[in-house]
């Protein structure tokens, strides 16, 4: 009731006011009222901000005290699992190491038996290999003694060959220098007789020829002197036109007659002296056939005894270095087998020690169990069993029949590969249910924090009829997630109705 007097008092006095003064008690009134409006709006925006501090700072403290409890419960309930687990891993490594200390002592004695077994086999490998060197150096020095007998008569023979080769040229030497003595001679005593028939041929010849023209001397002087007269005239003429000529034919002709008595006098002699030489070369031919002939197969026979003797030095190098690949190849062949029996000792010590460390990360059920129970029937196995005992027919089959005994092996090993591939499963789904999990942390903390980066996206505080426009992936129902309902009010509303 109140107000309504307070209105009609406020018409009764704006009926008793002036034009003007109305108009001014208006603007005064709008300016009060729009004053009172921006205070009621800066009250309001300044209780809005205090109001979102103060969420801001519980919502902090809410989460640091949730975040202290639960790391409080996951203490306590993780130090009762380590406990357990201590526990059973002291039990299980007092087992393990009761195991391990039987497993040592076995295997040192493995070890003293395989180290007697390897000395007794080094030993009989050395005294083999010794065997063998002596064996291998006794029948070098039997060969050895061989060579050099089989070389010193080698060398005697040759050197009494040498020496009857070399005397026999020596002596066929000596007969060849005799007879070119002997023929040098024998041309000297032809060459003295040529000399002497020749002088008194020429003796006989000039004394007939003296002796003819003697006689025609006689005969003709009578003729001559009738025809000297009669030439005379003629001569003293032709004497006169051919004087010079005729001096010159003179001496021409007897030239002429000259060289043409020299020239029958060295045909003779040449044709004597090619006859001698021919003979002196038919024999020099012969004797140097029959020395070439001697001396082409002594080449020959030296020829052989050198082949021979390379044959046997090819012979005895080929022996030697057969005999040195054999050792070499026995040497490389024993080094590959210490070297594969050093590499299969390795691989056995790795394997026990992947054993050693397997047998850390087994469970109680593998320790007491380590194969699992067949999965076939009594028929299945019995099939298995006689397919097993059958004689395999093919390559493989018979490859795959030498490894029957590591059925055991492979059962644990196949057991340990379904649990891996058991465990990254599961690994896989609780990742995508983790990642689902802190996208709906992450759109509930979104939707209790206000800022520029959230009220830019999608925000589950904007909220018309009751409908947000974040998709939820899991319902708001959902008693996970569901928040305790609350009574609300505005406080623009609370501060409209209270002032």
């Amino acid at each position: 009731m109140a107000p309504k007097k307070k209105k009609k008092s406020g018409k009764g006095k704006l009926a008793k006011m002036t034009e003007e003064e109305r108009i001014i008690y208006l603007e005064q009134k709008a300016l009060q009222e729009e004053e009172m409006k921006k205070k009621k709006e800066d009250m309001l925006n300044q209780f809005l901000k205090d109001k979102l501090v103060k969420e801001e700072r519980s919502a902090h403290f809410n989460l640091f005290k949730l975040n202290h409890q639960w790391r409080t419960i996951m203490r306590t309930a993780k130090s009762k699992e380590l406990k357990k687990d201590i526990e059973i891993l002291s039990q299980t490594f007092e087992r393990v190491v009761d195991r391990k200390d039987s497993v040592i002592k076995s295997l040192v004695k493995d070890l003293g038996e395989a180290e007697e077994q390897y000395s007794m086999a080094l030993r009989s490998h050395l005294q083999n290999m010794d065997h063998l060197i002596d064996l291998q150096r006794c029948r070098l020095e039997v060969l050895l003694s061989e060579y050099e007998e089989e070389l010193k008569v080698l060398k005697k023979e040759f050197d009494t060959e040498r020496q009857m080769i070399v005397e026999q040229h020596k002596q066929e030497m000596n007969d060849l220098q005799d007879i070119l003595f002997a023929m040098e001679e024998n041309a000297n005593e032809r060459e003295a007789e040529a000399r002497q028939d020749f002088q008194s041929l020429r003796d006989e010849i000039k004394n007939k020829n003296l002796e003819e023209k003697h006689a025609l001397r006689i005969q003709l002087e009578s003729q001559v002197e009738d025809l000297w007269k009669q030439f005379q005239q003629a001569l003293r003429n032709y004497n006169e036109t051919t004087e010079e000529r005729k001096a010159a034919f003179e001496n021409l002709r007897d030239k002429d007659e000259k060289s043409a008595k020299e020239i029958e006098m060295q045909m003779r002699k040449l044709q004597r002296i090619s006859d001698t030489i021919a003979q002196l070369r038919a024999k020099m031919a012969q004797n140097s056939k029959e020395s070439e002939e001697r001396n082409r197969e002594l080449r020959d026979q030296r020829e052989v005894i050198a082949h021979h003797f390379h044959e046997l030095k090819s012979q005895m190098n080929r022996f030697r270095e057969n005999e040195r690949a054999r050792l070499t190849q026995l040497t490389l062949q024993s080094s590959v087998a210490l070297k594969e029996l050093q590499r299969k000792v390795d691989k056995g010590e790795r394997i026990l020690k992947l054993a050693e460390q397997c047998r850390k990360l087994e469970t109680e059920e593998e320790k007491v169990l380590p194969f699992y129970a067949s999965s076939l029937t009594e028929e299945e196995q019995h099939d298995v069993s006689a397919a097993v005992a059958e004689a395999p027919s093919e390559p493989l089959a018979e490859i795959m029949h030498e490894y029957t005994s590591l059925e055991n092996f492979w059962k644990r090993y196949n057991k340990v590969l379904l649990d891996k591939v058991a465990l990254d499963k599961e690994k896989s789904t609780l990742t995508d249910e983790n990642q689902r999990l802190r996208a709906i942390l992450k759109q509930y903390l979104d939707g209790i924090s206000v800022n520029d980066e959230i009220l830019s996206q999608h925000n589950p505080l904007f909220v018309v009829n009751q409908r947000t426009n974040v998709q939820m992936s899991i319902p708001v129902l959902d008693p996970r997630i569901k928040r305790p309902t609350q009574t609300v009010v505005e406080a623009a509303h609370v501060i409209k109705h209270t002032i």
